[in-house]
């Protein structure tokens, strides 16, 4: 459910009425993504979590109100967004307990300011990075949903290397992409991380995969492992008990 205002902002109920968010009504909408990067997260929020290109919130804000003793930085390149993220963490309770910053995920590395703003390192890093290139599709000609969406040559890459940056030694990653940027993630992440555990996600159990789910440690020798699928569907469209779970909040996705 959402309710609209004058102000060109909505408020959406998310996962199935746990979490508020405000958020732009022609730019991205939290969907299916955010809520499989929130089961994947669970396991691993705790200490200091970090959400990478956060948006309006939705995997932040809702570890957040998920797990009561974490504290969450949100970090957004689109400072407007980022001021409704903002409010949405005030809307949901966990205000003293979340921090927004205003910041390029790709310029992280490189810029020593913002890094001292973030604070200490982080116990949790996730993500659901821009996937779609904009070399081979059609860029939305809303500028917020095209910013969202599309990503540059090698920014999966940036983005994953920004991670290992903020996380503290053993610390966990999370991350949302697609089945054609898993060569590209792989490279990246084999800088820093280890334990790299995959979990295709499919739309159908006869379909190929859209999505993989990522987690990884920073450090150590860890072997990659791929972990058995996640099917969304059933056969008559209707979601399989395990994903209503996982948008109603009610999973967790573990990786071992």
């Amino acid at each position: 459910m959402s309710t609209e205002n004058s102000a060109g902002f909505d408020e959406k109920s998310f996962l199935g009425g746990r979490v508020l968010l405000r958020q732009l009504r022609r730019g991205h909408r939290a969907g299916t993504d955010a809520a499989l990067a929130i089961a994947a997260a669970r396991p691993d929020a705790h200490g200091r979590v970090v959400d990478l290109g956060a948006g309006s919130g939705a995997i932040g804000l809702s570890l957040a109100v998920l797990a009561p003793k974490i504290e969450v930085t949100l970090v957004e390149v689109d400072a407007e967004i980022a001021g409704l993220a903002a409010e949405s963490a005030v809307l949901n309770g966990c205000a003293e307990r979340v921090q927004c910053v205003v910041a390029d995920v790709e310029h992280l590395i490189h810029s020593p300011r913002t890094r001292h703003d973030l604070g200490p390192l982080y116990d949790l890093v996730v993500t659901n990075p821009p996937f779609t290139n904009a070399q081979s599709s059609q860029a939305s000609p809303n500028p917020r949903r095209a910013l969202a969406h599309m990503t540059r040559e090698g920014a999966l890459a940036r983005w994953i290397d920004a991670g290992a940056v903020l996380l503290r030694p053993k610390g966990s990653l999370i991350v949302i992409c697609r089945p054609e940027a898993i060569t590209e993630a792989l490279e990246a992440l084999r800088r820093s991380f280890s334990g790299i555990a995959l979990r295709p996600v499919h739309p159908r159990v006869d379909a190929s995969a859209t999505r993989i789910l990522v987690r990884a440690q920073k450090g150590g020798r860890a072997p990659l492992t791929i972990l058995p699928p996640l099917v969304l569907h059933e056969e008559d469209a209707s979601f399989t008990r395990l994903a209503e779970a996982i948008h109603r909040g009610d999973a967790e996705l573990g990786f071992h």
